[in-house]
This record gives C-alpha cells, structure tokens and sequence, in this order.
C-alpha cells in the first residue's frame, strides 16, 4: 500500500479524528492511530489532518524522525511534490572548506575517498542508532565495536603508523579503500571529525575515546608479545581498552599519582592497588593502561602497567552532565596481581610514557571538537532558514546573520590553524611527539575549547529552547554546549595548556632583546 499514488483530492477527505492523513515532503501517513501516542497530544494532528503539512512538521521535527515512523506510510502524493532536501549537503559551512570548493594544499583524491567511506559507515552505522543510546547510556556491544574495528574506523583514527602494515593481515578494510600506507594526519583528522559530527558527545565518546588513548600506548611501548595478542584484539574490535591515570588526588598534577604496585616476593608480579576516577570508557574495557607508584614520590616513581580487568578489579559508573554511554567510570584496584611483563616501558620511567601520548591526545581532542562545532553550525543555519518568526525566516533577522558569521569566522580560524599545525605533525620528524610541537598543540587545543564556548553560545542563542533540550531540532547543539567544558578540562584544562604553550615559547626568547 505504502507504494500507491495520493491526490490531493483524497489526501483532503481524511481529515476526521478516526481517519486522519498527513502529506509531508512528498510522502502520505496515515496517523489516524498514532495521533493518542504523539508527544504533542492528537489536537494538532486533528487540526492539520487532510493536508500538506511539510512547513509545520519541518519547524518541530529533525526529517529523521520520519524514517522512525516509516510504517505509518500509506503512499505518496499523485503530484510528486517535495520540497525538502534532506541533510546538510549543500549547507554553508557545513563541510570542510576544501571539500566545498576551496583550493587546499593539504588534501587529495585519496582524502575525500576516505572521507566519503568515513560519512557512508557514521550514516548507515552509527546515525541511526547515536539518539537511542546517547538518552538511554546504552554502551557500545561487542558487535558494533567489532564493526569499528573491521572496517578501520579504529586503526585509522590512530593515525599513520607501522600498525597499518598489519591491517590487510587482520582483516581490516580501510574507509573509502584508500591503501593503509597512504593514511596520513589528514585522514585521521577527517575520521575524527566526521565521527564528531554526529554531534551527541556521550555517544561519540563512547566509540573509542578511552581506546585511542590508550591502544597506541600498548603499541609504541609494549613487548612484542603484546602487540601481537592485546593490539591484534584491540585493532579487530574484539577487545576494549582505557587510559587510567586521574585519581581524586591527582588529575593534571600527574606526578602526585597515590596507586601503588609493588613487587611479589619471587619478583613474578605487581599487586596493584588504587582508585582511578573519571576514566573514560572505563565501566566495560577490557584493558587498563594504568600509572602506578613503583619507586620514589614524584614523577622519577611513576610506571606504566597494562591491568587486565579480572579479580580485585571493579569499575561503576560515574554519572557526568554528558551520557553515561561512555561509560565513564570509578576504576578500584584492589590487590590486583599483573604479571612484570605487563609493563610498558620500563619501570619508573612511566612519567615520560605518559607525557609523549598528551601531544596526539590534545590534537585528536581538538579535531572531534571541530566536528561537533561544524554539526552545531549546520543544524543553526538549516534552523534559522526554516523557522518561521514575525512572519519571516529566523535568518532575515540581522542579530542571527551576526551570531552565525562570528561563530564560523572563530570555526575556521581555528581549522586553519589546525591544519597548519597537522601539516607540520606529517613533516616533522617525531610527529605529535616531538617536543617542539607540544606548545603549538597546547595552544591549538586552548584555541579550539575557546571557540567551542562561543560557538555553542551563540548557537543556543538561535535555537532557544531548543538549544538546551536533549532531543529533537536542537540535540546537536545541546550537545556542543556541554561538552565544550569536557573539552575544556579532559586532556589538560584550558589554564595548563595556554601556560605550557606560552612557557614553552619562552624558552626560545632572546635574552638580550628589549623594547
């Protein structure tokens, strides 16, 4: 039935309480039954029942809500008519400059493959579900972390590296078939911006915030014996990992770290005990990339231990202002036992481990930011086009058009900067690592959460109630505007980095020049 062709004629004849059609974008419902269950009460349907209510339904309601209530079709109107085209082509501002007609220096062929394969997985895997488990805090399961691992989601948000020679061996398809040895920082920045534009932070985080962080650090560290069992895991989505470091007593302080691990009497084993708090995707990993006390007080006593979740091991959920789908978690190690051979590095020298993982951190932290804010924009500049205020569009009010042109203005500032700063994370010979480049992202990231503030500010201006409400028209929005402050303190807070960067710079300064 939902196949055959509707006049207007008929459409029009079922406009009665029991009998009642809706015509929008094309397509005929028949909500006669849903009208008692619909959130808005039946009134409003029984008012537009037997007419086209494309304009009315489009300022209330995301267009994916139609594919929700896809059952409720009956046909589509004999005219063909359709005015709406969905999702946010063709948008100002909406994608990456270069893939809107800038010429760029920094992008290929093989990048915008990668980032079409990138939208086609985000749009067939991960859209239809993000709403559903971002409101309910439903974690990832074992299949869709399988899917991100199979399909290279994972191993290319790690950047380029000798891992990706292991990806054919694994089974792992790279988005867009680029080949593993062309995935450079640019690939990766599209993967975690398209990711980032599904704009609801709890879900995002939840597809691997913890992993990235932590799986690179088993690799570059690790024994061999590790790589090839724990990574192998990690790379096909078989298994999870999460960084353990903040404490209740220690986050940007890492030095003052208080979990200890001290040594059996045969020297075979650690037995662990601590509290980590705050530890992202910690409620259901597999695998804790763990600081440790091993020595002395300071950062000279410092060790990184890979923790096996097992015995002595128990994690709860902590409930943040985002969703609880990330699974961010209290972490209790109670007389852990964990093999010697499940150190990373060398004992005592954990301190510099985990300071060399911090410059990629930021950086990725700073290319999901700048997803989420252009999904902000996108979903400001389709709102404020088709809501109708004092009898014309929400843009034709000067106030909008200046929130909008200020907010892009800071959002691309800043992807330019980024993508110097990614350009010259390719060139340099450490990469993010280095210690040169560690102010620069500093600042990229103090830049980025900067931006993030004002962007969701004057965005939740636009959107009003909207903006500040989980679900619906404004979700993406209300999702940028809590998880600018995330942004803010995870990672290094925004005062840390903007010292760092400004101290680091000082090192250089002439100590002969004056004024």
């Amino acid at each position: 039935m939902s196949g055959r062709n509707v006049s207007e004629a008929e459409l029009a004849e079922h406009n009665k309480p029991s009998n009642m059609w809706l015509a929008v974008n094309g397509d005929v419902y028949d909500v006669s039954k849903f009208a008692r269950l619909h959130p808005g009460g039946a009134r409003v349907l029984e008012e537009l029942a037997g007419r086209d209510v494309t304009e009315e339904f489009y300022e209330l309601h995301r267009h994916d809500v139609l594919a929700k209530y896809a059952r409720l079709k009956v046909g589509s109107l004999e005219s063909g008519k359709s005015s709406v085209t969905v999702g946010s082509g063709g948008v100002p501002f909406a994608e990456l400059p270069a893939f809107q007609g800038q010429e760029s220096p920094f992008y290929n062929e093989s990048h915008r493959r990668f980032m079409k394969g990138m939208q086609s997985f985000v749009q067939s895997e991960l859209v239809p579900i993000a709403a559903t488990h971002d409101l309910s805090g439903e974690y990832p399961d074992r299949e869709l972390q399988g899917k991100l691992g199979q399909k290279g989601i994972m191993i290319s948000r790690m950047g380029p590296g000798p891992w990706l020679n292991e990806a054919a061996s694994l089974g792992i398809e790279i988005p867009g078939g680029v080949n593993p040895q062309e995935i450079d920082y640019f690939h990766e920045s599209i993967a975690h911006q398209e990711i980032g534009r599904v704009g609801l932070p709890g879900f995002i985080d939840s597809l691997g915030a913890g992993w990235l962080i932590s799986a690179p650090a088993i690799y570059h560290f690790g024994s061999e014996e590790m790589r090839r069992k724990v990574c192998s895991q990690l790379f096909r989505g078989e298994k999870w990992s999460a960084l353990a470091i903040s404490e209740p007593f220690a986050g940007s302080d890492v030095a003052a770290i208080k979990a200890t691990a001290k040594k059996t009497p045969d020297g075979k084993h650690y037995i662990v005990n601590g509290v980590k708090k705050w530890i992202t995707e910690g409620a259901y990993a597999d695998y804790f990339v763990t600081a440790v006390r091993t020595g002395n007080s300071g950062a000279g006593g410092i060790s990184l231990l890979l923790v096996e979740r097992g015995e002595g091991v128990t994690t709860s959920q902590i409930k943040t202002t985002y969703s609880t789908a990330a699974g961010t978690a209290l972490v209790i190690m109670t007389d852990v036992l964990v093999p010697v051979s499940n150190i990373l590095g060398k004992e005592n020298d954990g301190f510099k481990l985990i300071m060399y993982n911090f410059n990629h951190e930021r950086w990725m932290i700073s290319q999901s930011l700048l997803g989420q804010m252009r999904a902000a924009l996108a979903d400001a500049f389709m709102w404020a086009r088709q809501r109708k205020v004092f009898g014309k569009p929400l843009i034709d009010q000067p106030v909008i058009r200046n929130k909008l042109a200020s907010s892009v203005a800071a959002m691309e500032s800043v992807q330019s900067y980024s993508e110097v700063l990614t350009y010259d994370m390719g060139k340099s010979k450490d990469g993010p690592v280095g210690q040169r480049l560690a102010g620069p992202i500093a600042m990229l990231k103090y830049q980025t959460t900067r931006t993030a503030w004002k962007i969701a500010d004057d965005t939740v201006q636009i959107l009003g109630g909207r903006g500040i409400t989980r679900t619906g028209m404004g979700a993406k929005i209300e999702g940028l505007k809590n998880f600018a402050k995330y942004a803010a303190v995870y990672g290094g807070s925004e005062e840390i980095m903007a010292d760092l960067a400004v101290k680091q710079a000082l090192r250089g300064f002439p100590k002969q020049a004056r004024l």
